[in-house]
C-alpha cells in the first residue's frame, strides 16, 4: 500500500512539473515575441522618421559661447557630482562662415569666430555662492550650438544640426548651390547636407 501511494505521489508531482514547465515555456515565448515586436516598431520608427529635402534657400548658424563655471562641493576631491554654477558669459552668432560683427578671435581650427572673453569671476563673486561648500578655480568653457534654417514651401524651418552640415553650408553658400538634406528622426534635425547640381 505504501509503495502504491508513493508511486502515485511521484506521478502527480511529475505531472505538475510538466505543467509548470509548459507554462514557463509559453511565458518565455510570449516575452520573446513582445521583444521582437517592440524592436520592429522602434526600427520602423527610425526608418520612416528620416526623409530627404532639397533646398536652395538656406542658412546655417553657429552660436559660439564662452562661459565661466565654478564647481561647489563639500569635498571637491571625493564628491562625484559637484554643484555647477555659471557666471559671466559671452556669445557670437556665426552665419554661413562669414566673419560676424563683434568677432574678436578667429577663425579657429573649425572656421568659427568668437566674441571677447567674459570677465573672470572675482573672489567675492565665487564666495557669494559658496553656501559653506568648497569652491574650485573658475573654468572657462567653450560651447557651440549649430542650427540650420531653410524654406519648406511657404514655411521657414529652423532645426538643430551639427558641425559637418555647417561646413557644407559654408562651402555651398557663396554660389548658392542647392543642398540635399537628410533629416533626423521625426524630421526634427538636419543630420546631413550634400550639394546637388544646379538645374
Amino acid at each position: 500500500m505504501y509503495s502504491s501511494c508513493n508511486f502515485y505521489t511521484r506521478l502527480s508531482l511529475g505531472g505538475l512539473g510538466a505543467v509548470c514547465f509548459a507554462i514557463i515555456k509559453i511565458k518565455l515565448n510570449i516575452l520573446e515575441s513582445m521583444r521582437l515586436l517592440l524592436f520592429s516598431l522602434l526600427f520602423s520608427t527610425v526608418i520612416t522618421g528620416c526623409s530627404n529635402v532639397t533646398t536652395n534657400e538656406y542658412e546655417a548658424t553657429a552660436l559660439t559661447t564662452y562661459t565661466w563655471q565654478v564647481k561647489y562641493a563639500n569635498n571637491l576631491t571625493t564628491e562625484p557630482s559637484p554643484r555647477l554654477e555659471e557666471f559671466a558669459t559671452t556669445s557670437l552668432l556665426n552665419r554661413n562662415g562669414l566673419k560676424p560683427p563683434g568677432a574678436v578671435t578667429g577663425p579657429d581650427d573649425k572656421g568659427l569666430w568668437w566674441a571677447a572673453l567674459p570677465p573672470r569671476p572675482t573672489v567675492d563673486d565665487i564666495e557669494r555662492r559658496k553656501d559653506g561648500k568648497q569652491a574650485s578655480q573658475p573654468e572657462l568653457l567653450k560651447s557651440v550650438k549649430y542650427e540650420f534654417k531653410y524654406n519648406d514651401g511657404a514655411q521657414q524651418r529652423t532645426l538643430p544640426t551639427n558641425y559637418d552640415v555647417y561646413r557644407e553650408v559654408v562651402k555651398a553658400y557663396p554660389s548658392r548651390t542647392p543642398l540635399q538634406l537628410t533629416l533626423g528622426v521625426a524630421d526634427n534635425s538636419v543630420e546631413k547636407a550634400e550639394p546637388t547640381s544646379k538645374n
